[in-house]
């Protein structure tokens, strides 16, 4: 036997002192390992900064006429113009040379135009600008002119915060600002109104 040789038993005392720690030691190899692999791992780029979303249209239409009916089929609502712009940031519609054709409930038709039109999705308010009128073909038929004029057809309301003119039959009255409830047919008029009533 070899004088570098250890005994059998020595050999066998070796090796199970070795088993209890060798959980440990193999814990650190791969402590080290992985620090060593998180430090050699290159830092990814920083995202950038979430831009808003920029105020561009996402499609457009041109010669189009949009229409919505009701759940039996009835026609509630049609939008006509030259171009039509969707807008994903606000989800509003914007149209140019508009046409408004809408019933309520009665049944009662609403027209009105104007040089541009903004709309929500679901089409139930319409901000007209430029040269916008708006008629209520009803009786008496009521008629509103102005260079802003706001349509709230849930609420069947006509509202301006600029100078408009409203035309009632052979009656001509002009305000600041309106505030029309057309269920009612109650008109609240403010600023300097000025009427021209033509009697019956």
């Amino acid at each position: 036997m070899s004088a570098m040789a250890m005994p059998l038993p020595s050999l066998r005392r070796f090796w199970d002192r070795l088993s209890i720690y060798l959980p440990v030691l193999l814990m650190g190899a791969l402590a080290l390992g992985s620090y060593w692999l998180l430090r050699a791992t290159p830092i990814p780029p920083e995202l950038p900064p979430e831009r808003a979303p920029l105020h561009e249209p996402d499609y457009y239409m041109r010669g189009f006429s949009v229409r919505t009916f009701d759940a039996r089929g009835d026609l509630q609502s049609e939008l006509r113009g030259t171009e039509i712009r969707h807008y994903p940031d606000t989800d509003t519609l914007e149209v140019d040379e508009a046409r408004i054709r809408s019933y309520n409930a009665s049944g009662e038709l609403l027209t009105a135009r104007a040089r541009r039109v903004t709309t929500n999705a679901e089409q139930t308010v319409y901000e007209l600008t430029g040269e916008a009128v708006v008629v209520r073909e009803a009786v008496p038929r009521v008629e509103f002119r102005g260079e802003q004029l706001r349509i709230l057809l849930q609420q069947d309301r006509i509202e301006s915060n600029q100078p408009v003119l409203l035309i009632r039959g052979n009656d001509r009255i002009t305000a600041d600002r309106l505030q029309y409830d057309d269920a009612n047919r109650q008109a609240d008029l403010q600023g300097r109104v000025r009427a021209t009533l033509v009697p019956r």
